[in-house]
């Protein structure tokens, strides 16, 4: 089968070269968004069919299967988090001929007479935060967004940058980019982006105006603490040396277990931002403190959940390729024999012991539950009591 994929700009008047205009003419099948067909309806010919691209799409590329060749409509470059990347991963064995247009973001940085090779992009249509939040830590100096029409609109992105600390970027939003007559492009701060609304598609470039601090280890004494007890608090230097055991740059999916005020979660996702981060705290002034300590912190999409771990339903969540257990509340056989059950071979544990009694309950549980290669570290900070970093690899 053959498909012939094209590019194309919001414009109502489309400069296509006499090969491609040959080419819609022997043509009789085509397909699209409903945009694309009200853009091209002019320069298709009589009797046309089209297939539209809605979901699901199984159904589109079902119909795909009963034509020889379809000629396709996408915006701007179809490689670029477009449709010919769903044609390729769907039909591999398929021929495609190409013709790609500017992408949005190029045509906006275009009005704006901006370099952009340097740009990172993150795609937002239809995905999840993680990327975005991923690329406002790292604190590049322009960042691309593709938006949406429902979650990710220029007015909820500017909310949350606002909520986590990141007004040290302005905002350029891109409005019905390439179409003559209405498109538009501004400049504002977060807070006036925040408070207005715009026309759909648009996008967005974010423009850095000075770097937020991101240092290396938190001081216990900046979080926001449980009833202002210091000692329910993983201090500095053992919170480090926690992370640097279970080896967070190799992994992609983090469980903090007792999180209390949330700076191991916290520093993870400051430290590494590419983390998925999943918390879980028994005490309900959990979900307070992790989320204000967050945006104190300027660490945006951790997942915290409220209860007792064991009883939590974690089937749902992606799988630790590492996990900390900052608490145990007496359950210590209970919470790893939990966690052994998700976690693939090569995952790490980390435990901080406190005394002969904890160190030999995680022992225990880890010969019990199947982890092996025992590691572990004695450290003692000021006048406090020795702590013990133990680490378990799960066999």
């Amino acid at each position: 089968m053959k498909f012939t994929i094209i590019g194309i700009d919001d414009n109502r008047e489309q400069h296509l070269s006499p090969h491609l205009r040959e080419r819609i003419a022997r043509n009789s099948i085509f397909s699209g968004g409903l945009r694309h067909k009200e853009i091209m309806d002019p320069y298709l010919p009589e009797g046309y069919s089209w297939i539209p691209i809605v979901v699901p799409l199984s159904q589109v590329f079902e119909a795909y299967r009963r034509h020889e060749e379809v000629v396709i409509f996408a915006s701007g470059d179809p490689l670029f988090f477009g449709f010919a990347n769903t044609v390729l991963r769907e039909m591999p064995e398929a021929e495609i001929d190409l013709y790609p247009y500017f992408n949005s973001l190029q045509l906006h940085a275009h009005r704006l007479l901006l370099p952009y090779q340097d740009m990172k992009i993150v795609s937002l249509t239809g995905r999840p935060w993680h990327k975005f939040d991923e690329a406002l830590i790292l604190g590049y100096d322009l960042i691309g967004i593709l938006t949406d029409n429902k979650e990710h609109t220029p007015q909820t992105i500017a909310k949350r940058m606002l909520e986590y600390g990141y007004d040290n970027y302005k905002m350029s939003v891109g409005e019905l980019l390439g179409n003559t007559e209405a498109e538009r492009v501004t400049t504002h701060g977060l807070e006036e982006i925040a408070s207005q609304s715009f026309a759909f598609p648009n996008n967005i470039i974010l423009h850095k105006q000075y770097t937020r601090p991101r240092p290396l280890g938190l001081h216990e004494g900046n979080f926001h603490l449980l009833n202002g007890r210091a000692k329910m608090i993983t201090k500095m230097p053992i919170r480090l040396l926690s992370l640097s055991a279970l080896d967070l740059r190799e992994r992609s999916v983090f469980w903090d277990v007792g999180f209390c005020t949330g700076s191991v979660s916290i520093e993870a996702k400051l430290q590494f931002p590419h983390l998925q981060v999943y918390a879980f705290e028994q005490r309900e002034e959990g979900r307070m403190l992790i989320h204000e300590n967050a945006k104190k912190f300027g660490t945006p999409g951790i997942n915290a959940f409220i209860g007792d771990f064991t009883e939590t339903e974690t089937d749902a969540l992606p799988a630790p390729d590492a996990a900390f257990i900052g608490g145990h509340g007496g359950k210590m056989n209970e919470i790893v024999e939990k966690l052994s059950a998700k976690m693939a071979s090569g995952s790490i544990l980390v435990f901080n012991a406190v005394s002969p009694e904890s160190r030999q309950m995680f022992l225990d549980a880890c010969g019990a539950h199947g982890f092996g290669e025992m590691q572990s570290t004695r450290i003692t900070i000021d006048d406090f009591n020795p702590i013990e970093v133990m680490r378990a690899v799960k066999q």
